[in-house]
This record gives C-alpha cells, structure tokens and sequence, in this order.
C-alpha cells in the first residue's frame, strides 16, 4: 500500500484588512414615504435589470467596448444622469462577479469530473496506483450517472463561458426556485411576492467626493438627519422638496461607526447609500458604505514579536469557531 502524502503547509500570512466600511439605519416611514420608495424602486429596478440583460448580451469585451456610455445616455431619459452611472456601474459589477463565479464552478466541475472517472476505471474493491475503486456496483453506477450530470453541467458551462454570458437571476436563485416550493419554504405565493419584489428594486446611489455631504443623489443631513432622494425625470411630480427631490418624512440615525460618517459627510467626501427592504419584519433600511484606506499590514513575525494576544478564526459550514491563542498560536 503507498504511503499518503500530507498536505503542505502555507506559509502564514496577514490577512488583508476589509476595503470599505458599511453601516446600517433603519428607515421608519409613513405610509405615503414607503409608497413612493416602492414606486421609485420598482421604476429604477425595471430599467437596471434592462440593462443587465444588455451587459449580458454584449459578453466578454474590453471595458472600451461595454457601449457603457452608449447605455448610460439612454438610461438618463428615464432616471438621471447620477442614477443611471450607479445603475450602468451595478450593471458592470454583476457581469464581471457572475463571471468570476462561472469561471470558478468550471474549476470545480472539472476537479469532481477528473476525481469520478479515477475511481470509476479502479474495479469495485480495488486499489490501482493509489486510486480506490468504489466499494459495491450499486455505488459504482450511481457515481458514473453523477459523472453523465457533470459533464452535462460542464459542456453548458464552456458554452457559456465561450459566449459570455453568465446566467444571472435578479432578485436570487434560490429565491426563484422557492416559488415552485411554497408549501416547503412555509409561506404564501403573496409573501413570496412580497420578498420578490423587494430584492429587485433598485435604490442605489453612488457616493461622489465634492457633492453636499458625499452624495448628491441621496443626500443624508448630518444636522439633523432628514432624508433627501432625486427623483427621475418621470416621478419628478411626486417631489415634496425644491428640484426635483422628496424629503422623508423620517430620520436616520446610525449607531454603528457612526462618528466616521459624520467625519465623511461633513469633509463632502463619497459616501454610498442603498435602501433595502425587508418585506419579512416589514422594515425599511438605509446602508451608507464608504471605502477605508489601504494600510500596512504588519507580518505575522511582527505580530508574535509584540507579544499581543489574538483572536483566531475557524472558518465552518454554518458557524465561526474563535479562540484567544498566544504569538505561538496556542490556546490561552
């Protein structure tokens, strides 16, 4: 029998600290303030899903070749110039992650695929070479349907890849799906409407450095906290405030880091804001996030040196599991 050989150990490494910072308020608005956040939403979510699917139709080219621009000129018709850069961004940001994720299930696929076909050459029982063949026949045909399934996911994934076009499912697959299960999931067809709707509402606006507080579009008051959105050229009848814009009739408080933000939006500089909706506890809630500066990190030579204490992450299926340990990595 061969000897089995032991995974090699990488050499220990800083982990990168996180490139932005996003804090949560929640929105408690009247009647007719979620009435027109769920009107504005909708319109801005119709037209970026719109102009997902174009991203996706155009596939893998230069970013001088997206037609961004070309995009953005006829989405200003219907929203605003600001609007439609967050929404061409969001556009661009989506294609490139489902790529990504396209590329890397291909990987997968391909790792599963070549371990399959090894153990299936192997006779039931058997070891060839270091490879163990499956115990019984029964599990032997299982694994070579599992290995028809694969291939199948494969071949579609290639194709896709060499198209370029990712499949993308607005507002979640998993959510999708759950549509066709509702007795499962435990809710009805009118709350999975309800959640449906709400993850494919579009209520983003980009942070620009230099605008009133760090974002002109939706604007937060660090005074007193009053809420401000612009409204698209076609809901601009709907405004409550001076052009173009609606004031909500709440405030928004964030806790949380919440003295950094103050620091950002009374200096001007870029904060994002994203208003989401969550249909199941029936709250509304506005996100700001803005990027932290890059620092650098110490090793982890340096970090055993000063002798400080640290906390451990282990990374589970479902759970994190951490521990104080010493510079040498043993639990105190």
């Amino acid at each position: 029998m061969g000897r089995r050989e032991l995974r090699s150990l990488v050499a220990p490494f800083t982990v990168a600290a996180p490139a932005g910072v996003r804090i949560r308020g929640r929105l408690r608005l009247s009647s007719a303030d979620e009435h027109l956040l769920t009107v504005l939403g909708e319109h801005l979510g119709h037209h970026a899903r719109v102009d997902l699917a174009e991203r996706v139709r155009i596939g893998r080219v230069s970013v001088k070749d997206n037609r961004r621009a070309e995009r953005k000129r006829a989405l200003t018709k219907v929203s605003s110039s600001r609007w439609a850069g967050a929404i061409t961004r969001a556009s661009e940001d989506q294609y490139q992650l489902s790529l990504r994720c396209l590329f890397d299930d291909r990987a997968s696929l391909r790792r599963a695929i070549t371990k399959i076909r090894k153990r299936v050459a192997v006779p039931c029982g058997q070891r060839v070479g270091g490879v163990r063949g499956y115990p019984d026949r029964a599990e032997r045909a299982q694994k070579q349907y599992r290995l028809q399934v694969l291939t199948a996911r494969l071949a579609e994934a290639e194709a896709r890849i060499q198209a370029g076009h990712p499949a993308i499912v607005v507002g979640g697959r998993r959510l999708a799906k759950t549509r066709h299960n509702l007795a499962d999931a435990g809710i009805t067809e009118a709350e999975w409407r309800d959640r449906w709707e709400a993850a494919r509402m579009f209520l983003t606006a980009d942070g620009e450095s230099g605008a009133p507080h760090g974002n002109y579009t939706i604007t937060v008051d660090p005074g007193d906290g009053t809420v401000t959105i612009v409204l698209p050229a076609p809901l601009r009848h709907l405004a409550n405030a001076p052009r173009g814009r609606y004031r909500l009739a709440c405030t928004v408080t964030f806790n949380h880091r919440g003295e950094e933000w103050l620091d950002r939006v009374t200096a001007n500089q870029a904060v994002r804001y994203d208003i989401t909706h969550d249909p199941e506890r029936g709250r509304w809630y506005l996100d700001a996030s803005w990027s932290s500066p890059k620092r650098v990190l110490p090793t982890p030579v340096e970090l055993a040196a000063t002798g400080a204490r640290l906390l451990a992450v282990d990374l589970n299926a479902g759970h994190l599991a951490a521990c104080v340990v010493d510079p040498h990595g043993n639990r105190r």
